[in-house]
């Protein structure tokens, strides 16, 4: 383990949007007693890390191909990767605590084992994850941050995604879903300055992918006639 460059004593980040929605129930509360402990990711946020000590990557992955999601909501998409993919070890990063509730209950009824999630700031995460140390990002239906002064709290955005160029290997995908037409733009136009590549055209992004698992989102969004926009990008 090599320690982070990222120097320890500079101010906190601020974080925009909801941390918490309704109040959690008795088995939600229970989850997070008694099943958060096996799936959480530790060493990533300052006060478990304040040094910034890379994580071990070889004990966490296990020799496994290592796929991150950043903003899993409910955790459904998840789920349904680290089923379908056992050989993979997932990240799952959240920091909406009813969102990662949701993922508890679903990890517990469904008794899959490969998962780890971080229950923060996706750029705590990405401080201290080692270089090329990614095989496959998602990020699936973001906080569209519809006001133009709020454009720079979307992930799309070089705060995001310079480190995260950093951390996926070259020649491996970067995923981004959306119904939000200007968040097309915007990643259209970030996501290559990065160093990715989009493997589509960019007039052909209404088709999923073919291990694709829709979200509650993408449906709220097809009720509400809003398209879903599918985006395959590749680390140069």
């Amino acid at each position: 383990m090599s320690t982070s460059d990222t120097d320890p004593t500079t101010p906190r980040r601020n974080f925009y949007g909801r941390l918490k929605g309704k109040t959690l129930n008795a088995r939600q509360r229970q989850d997070f007693d008694e099943v958060l402990p096996d799936f959480l990711l530790d060493g990533v946020s300052r006060e478990d890390n304040p040094e910034r000590v890379m994580l071990d990557i070889d004990a966490i992955a296990q020799r496994k191909p290592l796929w991150l999601e950043v903003g899993f909501g409910s955790g459904e998409h998840l789920v349904h990767q680290a089923k379908a993919n056992p050989n993979v070890q997932f990240i799952g990063c959240e920091i909406y605590v009813n969102g990662v509730a949701s993922l508890l209950g679903k990890i517990r009824r469904e008794g899959v084992e490969n998962i780890l999630i971080h229950a923060g700031d996706a750029r705590d995460l990405l401080d201290v994850l080692p270089a090329n140390s990614l095989d496959k990002m998602f990020l699936l239906y973001p906080d569209p941050w519809p006001k133009a002064r709020h454009h720079r709290r979307r992930f799309v955005t070089p705060e995001h995604l310079d480190p995260l160029a950093a951390k996926l290997k070259s020649g491996h995908e970067f995923r981004v879903a959306t119904d939000i037409e200007d968040y097309v733009r915007q990643t259209l136009e970030e996501v290559p300055r990065a160093g990715f590549t989009l493997t589509e055209a960019p007039e052909d992004l209404s088709t999923a992918w073919e291990d694709w698992f829709s979200t509650r989102y993408e449906q709220k969004a097809l009720r509400e006639g809003r398209s879903p926009h599918y985006m395959t990008f590749i680390r140069d």
